[in-house]
């Protein structure tokens, strides 16, 4: 996280939102005081980052999955029965 005082802001608008854009936080300064965040707008918060793995034993796919209603499917596109 970088800090700029509003002169360099001004003068950088461009350059600050392209680095924005790639995902860095600007802090906007007045007299060394921070007044301002430059963030990008589609970063997730850290209440919305997904998990992998969040369900896991949450439910159960059944051993026939894949060919479940087959039968059903190869009538629907003229196919032969796959049994």
């Amino acid at each position: 996280m970088d800090t700029v005082n509003i002169h360099e802001a001004k003068t950088q608008l461009s350059r600050l939102l392209a680095r924005a854009s790639q995902g860095e936080t600007v802090i906007i300064a007045k007299a060394g005081r921070p007044i301002a965040k430059l963030t990008p707008i589609d970063t997730p918060s850290a209440s919305k980052v997904r998990r992998l793995g969040f369900l896991k034993g949450a439910f159960q796919i059944p051993d026939d999955f894949d060919t479940m209603a087959s039968d059903e499917i190869a009538e629907m596109f003229g196919g032969e029965d796959p049994s």
